[in-house]
C-alpha cells in the first residue's frame, strides 16, 4: 500500500488548491447509490453529498469506478463525495437502451485489456468496436486473445486480428495453460490502471484471478459445445495489486457508440489516408473518377468487410452526434429554467 499511499500524496499536492481539508480517494466499486471508496484510512463506504447531486446534471457527472474523489468523513466507515478530480481518460459507451444517455465503464484508465476468446465468438468486427471506443477514451488498446487452448488455429486468427489492429499489441493466453500471462503483467507496473473488458463468457474473471494470483472473483465452468463461458461479473470493481489497479467489468451485449469520431480517424486511419488522395474532396467513394478507395478495393489492397464496417460506424456516429445535440439542447433549456425559477423564489 506504500506506493498507493505515495501516489495520494502527489494527487493531494497537485490540487492542494481544491478541499485541503477533505479525504481523497479513489472509487473502487459502484454500487447504485453507493460508492466504496480507498483511501489512505482504509476503505469507506460513501454517497454524494446533496451540495453534489444539486449540481448534477448528467450521468457523466456522476463518479465512476476509477475516479479519484473529495469526500467528507462521516465516520470511520461512511462519507460525503463532494468532488471529482478531472479525468485524464473515461471508456464508455451509450447506455443500453433508446435514450441519448452516456455510460461510463471506467475512468482513468491507462490501458484497456480488450478480452476476446479464441472460439467460433471471435468477431473481427466487433473488436473494431472496442478499439475505436478506446482511442476515443484516451486509453491504450491491448487485445487479449484467451483460451487458445481451445483453439487449433491460434496464429491464423491472430494475424486476422492483427490485420484490423495495426499497432496494437495482439496478446494470446490460455489460463489452463498458463501461457501469456507474463507479457500481461508486464502492463500491471507503476501504478497504472487496466481495465478489462468484452463480452461475456470470454473469459475475463478467470483472466482476473490468474493475474491477480487468487480466487477474487467466482468464474464457472464453460460449455463443452462451444467453449464458452457463462456470466459471472455483476458490476465494475477495482482490485489493487502490488504495482497497479486492475478494473473488472460485466460482459457488454450492447456496445453503442457514444462519440467515437475522433477513434474513426485512428482505427480507420488507412481508409481516410487514401480518402485523401481522391481526385475530388467530396468525393463519395461510388464511381467516381480517381478515386483511391475504389481502386484499392478493386485491388485488394482494401477489404470490401473493414470498408463497410467503417461506413457503418460512420453512420452510426454521425447519427449518434444528432441526438446528443439535441440533448444539450435540452439539458441546456433546463438549465436555464431553473436558474429563472430560482431567482423569482428569492426574497
Amino acid at each position: 500500500m506504500n506506493w498507493f499511499n505515495e501516489m495520494i500524496n502527489n494527487k493531494r499536492t497537485e490540487f492542494m488548491d481544491y478541499h485541503d481539508h477533505l479525504l481523497l480517494g479513489r472509487v473502487f466499486a459502484e454500487y447504485q447509490s453507493m460508492y466504496s471508496i480507498l483511501t489512505m484510512n482504509g476503505e469507506i463506504k460513501a454517497k454524494i453529498s446533496g451540495k453534489f447531486f444539486h449540481g448534477v446534471q448528467t450521468r457523466e457527472d456522476l463518479p465512476a469506478v476509477g475516479d479519484w474523489v473529495f469526500l467528507h468523513s462521516v465516520d470511520n466507515e461512511t462519507g460525503l463525495i463532494e468532488n471529482i478530480l478531472p479525468r485524464q481518460s473515461k471508456f464508455s459507451r451509450k447506455k443500453a437502451g433508446i435514450e441519448a444517455d452516456e455510460q461510463i465503464i471506467a475512468a482513468n484508465v491507462d490501458y484497456l485489456f480488450i478480452v476476446s476468446s479464441l472460439n467460433d465468438e471471435l468477431n473481427p468486427r466487433r473488436l473494431e468496436r472496442y478499439l475505436l471506443l478506446c482511442w476515443d477514451s484516451g486509453s491504450n488498446p491491448v487485445i487479449v486473445l484467451s483460451k487458445s487452448d481451445t483453439c487449433d488455429q491460434v496464429e491464423e486468427k491472430k494475424k486476422m486480428i492483427e490485420n484490423i489492429a495495426m499497432g496494437v499489441p495482439v496478446l494470446v493466453t490460455s489460463t489452463v495453460e498458463e501461457t501469456g500471462l507474463e507479457e500481461l503483467k508486464a502492463f500491471m507496473k507503476n501504478g497504472h490502471t487496466i481495465a478489462l473488458v468484452g463480452s461475456s463468457g470470454v473469459g475475463k474473471s478467470t483472466l482476473l484471478n490468474a493475474l491477480l494470483g487468487e480466487q477474487i472473483q467466482e468464474v464457472q465452468q464453460v460449455r463443452e459445445k462451444d467453449s464458452k463461458g457463462k456470466h459471472t461479473t455483476t458490476h465494475r470493481e477495482m482490485f489493487l495489486t502490488d504495482e497497479a489497479f486492475i478494473i473488472d467489468t460485466p460482459g457488454m451485449r450492447e456496445l453503442q457508440l457514444w462519440d467515437g469520431e475522433k477513434g474513426l480517424s485512428t482505427q480507420f486511419a488507412e481508409i481516410e489516408e487514401l480518402a485523401s488522395l481522391c481526385r475530388y474532396r467530396d468525393c463519395s467513394h461510388k464511381g467516381e473518377p480517381g478515386c483511391h478507395i475504389q481502386n484499392s478495393l478493386e485491388n485488394g489492397e482494401l477489404s470490401h468487410e473493414r470498408f463497410e464496417s467503417y461506413l457503418k460506424l460512420q453512420r452510426e456516429i454521425a447519427f449518434q452526434k444528432r441526438k446528443n445535440d439535441k440533448r444539450l439542447e435540452s439539458l441546456e433549456r433546463k438549465k436555464w429554467k431553473k436558474q429563472s425559477k430560482n431567482i423569482k423564489n428569492r426574497p
